[in-house]
């Protein structure tokens, strides 16, 4: 297993950055999807607002992925690439995940959007993975294990009956996109690396409505779908651990 990263004061200003130029972009994002657009068009969106930043997207090319950020519609759990022939309705949910690189580091965040009205099933979809987002956060704490963070976000998903995908976990992130530890959302894998002051971790919950496994397209090989079509949310945070509170520098709230 590699060794967690533990980042230097000079690291962590500019993570802190990447991360804010992150989050800038994520919710100006989620602020233009609407109905009738295409996801093509919400992918060119979040290029301007990438740039906008002075950053660049850390997703395009990364191991090959065309898009400049993943939006993934629906039972779409990750890495969907936007599409002029995908057009977003009124009664989808659309999941955007959005990294920036600049000066140096990387910021990796992503929020689950309802587009119009969404159905009570769907309703607590979004709140429960949202939830236990905030319980993983609330587990970073220095002296914890990862296995804390999974606990966390497990216990919650349990409780709102929503299947924890295990095949994408969280991961460190700061310099590099993804960094050690792994963060898996889930319980039963061991006690994972102690949590120490300077580490930077991506708390990413996949929470689907029903099944937990997925299914990935042989037509792209990137698009992850739920395997039994139900719908699926993606929350995830960058937080730094400290001495004290965990530190979430992708803030704000994303609902």
């Amino acid at each position: 297993m590699a060794k967690a990263v533990i980042h230097t004061a000079e690291e962590i200003i500019r993570i802190r950055r990447a991360a804010q130029a992150t989050a800038q972009a994520r919710d100006k994002i989620a602020a233009a999807i609407e109905p009738g657009m295409s996801t093509a068009r919400l992918d060119d969106i979040a290029a301007a607002c990438i740039a906008e930043t002075g950053g660049t997207s850390a997703f395009l090319g990364y191991c090959g992925f065309p898009g400049n950020i993943c939006i993934s519609l629906n039972e779409v759990v990750v890495h969907g690439i936007g599409s002029r022939e995908q057009i977003i309705k009124d009664g989808d949910i659309v999941s955007i995940d959005v990294g920036v690189c600049i000066d140096g580091a990387v910021g990796d965040s992503a929020r689950t959007v309802a587009v119009g009205e969404v159905s009570k099933d769907v309703k607590r979809l979004l709140s429960g993975t949202l939830e236990s987002l905030d319980a993983g956060i609330a587990a970073c704490r220095a002296g914890n294990r990862v296995s804390h963070i999974s606990a966390a976000v497990e216990k919650v998903a349990n409780r709102h009956r929503l299947g924890v995908v295990r095949d994408y976990v969280g991961h460190g992130c700061g310099i590099k996109l993804h960094e050690p530890p792994e963060v898996p959302n889930f319980s039963g894998w061991g006690a994972g690396a102690k949590l120490e002051p300077g580490m930077v971790l991506a708390i990413e919950p996949m929470l689907n409505l029903g099944t937990w496994k997925v299914i990935t397209d042989r037509s792209d090989h990137w698009t992850v779908r739920t395997g039994d079509g139900l719908y699926s949310a993606h929350f995830e945070h960058m937080v730094l651990i400290t001495e004290n509170q965990p530190e979430i520098l992708t803030w704000p709230k994303m609902m």
